[in-house]
């Protein structure tokens, strides 16, 4: 058995290629290398085409082009610099081979191969041309040959923040690799058209917020921050998940606990916004990152939590919120409303009618994932928790002393958590703070991810002949602190939310290693038991992975970003319902546990699903 999946090749490594004052060497002047010059002006290169007959034989757009002084057109068939005018191929690729030796080029595009003039020649130069750019370490792409080129363009769409028309640095592409170029571009169309209008400018706004969260590391250069900040492992970025390739798998990496009258270092400081910032892009609706002013930006990533975060000046679709013109004597009320697990069709009918028809101000976890909020009407204010990384009591206090704020307004409060509100969704204390403040909340049950991410992943928590009993527990108890995690026993399925950032720590108490043997009551865990991560369970990014405690963190790791929110769900019923079923766990006891666990992972240590079920898209 193979210690880790195998690898498929035949895929491109995709990256993100920085051109900016680098020279792209374009050979061809029709239509495909004007697309190509403008991709490339795009990215800020310097742009040479190389055709014969220089800026006559060129397209229109080209021609166009090079008069703005945007790009630059060399003649193939005269003295140009390096360019020599012999006609054959030997002295042509002669002549191409000097100019690459005294210019610095990074990529070359051979855009003329399907060009009706001149197709058969520069076809049949397209060899010679790969031949010296490859002796001169430069990549080539040719267009129409894959098996000449060292990379593809990509189909690509750069998103605008529809509200300015403003290009945003927000980018799709996607590749067949040479092998469906038309399908490509097919694709990027429906992918774009399925994803929100206002992509680009939420990307342009998180480009901002990163901006205001690093202004202290600014200020301080020249005072030994910078050194400071290299000496740490900072690399602000890297460090705090907010990178594009980072080694931080997750925006809810364990921080430390602040308090309001915690001081913090600069490196401290800057670090923690990031992890808001990461935070901020992982779990905000797109419509509302958007729309983000600086004032809030600034409110977002303030220090104190002494006071409440202002009102926010626009709706989550970027309208102004119209407060309703109620009586003084009015009185507001407070409902305390689980949404679900997440998929829309979840709602409660009463969930529903809270968002849609009674709520003034909503007030919502950051959990919540967006399909549930866009259902929130246009007029109706919202406001997300600052529930970051180190500051969940700070922004736990502002959410509930918002919520009596405008409750005393005569406004409708609805108070927004994921799944359901009492489980472990801090409701009891709201309901003694409400109540405390003249206030008796009605608290509306929801669909709990504990039990329905599971049936999501195909997992059934109790199953007869696998599972009797289930305990739900969490992964991290109040303030940070460790909690104790039940012991094992076979006929039980453990299911442990706010656990997958602690994965490591969680498997270790199961498992009974020293020196974190003390957070279990009751026997170890075997290591050969399966154990299942749901990520964004309901949704149609879900993704399951399963294996066993031995090799789970691991397998995690492998996988790149996390997904959150995730939970973790261990013991045999995580295979019970797997393919023809395995509902003899208690009958057959220990002795087939190994083959058991070997037959349902195939031979290998983990097995990976993504999605869910085609039938929701329906309902």
């Amino acid at each position: 058995m193979d210690p880790f999946p195998p690898f498929t090749g035949g895929a491109s490594l995709l990256l993100s290629f920085r051109v900016e004052k680098k020279t792209v060497l374009i050979i061809g002047g029709d239509a495909l290398a004007a697309s190509r010059a403008y991709a490339s002006l795009e990215a800020d290169a310097d742009v040479v085409v190389l055709v014969r007959g220089g800026s006559q034989a060129v397209c229109y757009e080209l021609q166009w082009r090079t008069r703005q002084g945007q790009v630059s057109v060399l003649d193939w068939g005269t003295s140009s610099p390096g360019i020599e005018t012999e006609l054959d191929v030997e002295r042509d690729i002669t002549s191409l081979d000097g100019y690459l030796a005294k210019t610095p080029v990074s990529l070359v595009c051979v855009t003329g191969t399907l060009s009706p003039s001149h197709s058969s020649r520069t076809r049949s130069l397209a060899p010679h041309i790969v031949r010296i750019c490859r002796a001169h370490r430069i990549p080539v792409n040719v267009a129409d040959m894959p098996a000449l080129c060292d990379f593809y363009f990509a189909s690509s769409h750069r998103f605008v923040d529809p509200t300015t028309g403003a290009k945003s640095s927000m980018q799709v592409g996607v590749t067949a690799n040479g092998e469906g170029c038309r399908l490509a571009s097919r694709i990027r169309r429906e992918a774009v058209a399925a994803l929100p209008k206002e992509v680009g400018g939420a990307v342009i706004r998180i480009g901002q917020l990163r901006r205001l969260a690093r202004e202290h590391e600014r200020e301080a250069e020249g005072r030994n921050v910078t050194e400071e900040t290299n000496e740490s492992g900072l690399d602000i970025e890297e460090a705090n998940g907010d990178a594009e390739d980072t080694s931080v798998n997750t925006p809810n990496q364990p921080v430390p606990i602040r308090r309001v009258d915690d001081s913090e270092s600069i490196v401290e400081a800057v670090r923690r916004r990031m992890r808001w910032v990461a935070q901020v892009s992982e779990y905000w609706p797109i419509s509302r990152l958007s729309v983000l002013t600086e004032p809030e930006m600034r409110a977002v990533l303030k220090t104190s939590f002494s006071q409440s975060l202002p009102p926010l000046q626009t709706s989550q679709h970027g309208l102004q919120p119209i407060l309703p013109s109620v009586p003084s004597k009015k009185q507001g009320r407070i409902l305390l409303v689980g949404s679900g697990p997440g998929h829309p069709s979840l709602l409660t009918l009463a969930t529903h009618s809270a968002l849609t028809k009674h709520a003034d101000l909503i007030l919502s976890d950051k959990l919540v994932p967006s399909a549930v909020l866009e259902l929130i009407p246009r007029h109706v204010e919202l406001r997300i928790a600052r529930k970051f990384p180190g500051n969940a009591d700070g922004a736990q206090t502002e959410m509930m002393e918002a919520a009596v704020e405008a409750a005393r307004r005569g406004l409708t409060v609805v108070r927004l958590k994921q799944g359901d509100p009492i489980v472990y969704g801090r409701a009891g204390e709201e309901v003694l703070y409400f109540r405390s403040h003249g206030f008796e909340p009605l608290v509306v049950p929801g669909v709990s991810s504990a039990l329905a991410a599971p049936t999501f992943a195909g997992i059934p928590v109790t199953q007869r002949g696998v599972a009797e009993t289930f305990i739900v527990c969490t992964g991290v108890g109040r303030q940070g602190k460790e909690v104790r995690l039940p012991g094992y026993e076979r006929s039980r399925t453990l299911l442990i939310l706010m656990g997958v950032a602690r994965l490591s720590e969680v498997v270790s108490a199961l498992l009974g290693y020293s020196p974190l043997d003390g957070r279990r009551d009751g026997s170890p865990y075997p290591s050969g038991l399966p154990i299942a991560i749901i990520e964004r369970g309901s949704m149609p990014d879900q993704r399951v992975l399963v294996s066993t405690l031995a090799n789970v963190c691991t397998a995690l790791e492998s996988l790149g970003a996390q997904r959150p929110p995730g939970m973790i769900v261990v013991g045999w019923a995580v295979l019970a319902l797997h393919g023809h079923g395995d509902v003899r766990v208690l009958e057959e006891g220990e002795g087939s546990d190994e083959e058991r666990v070997k037959k349902w992972l195939g031979g290998r240590r983990w097995n990976v699903m993504e999605g869910i079920s085609e039938g929701w898209s329906a309902l």
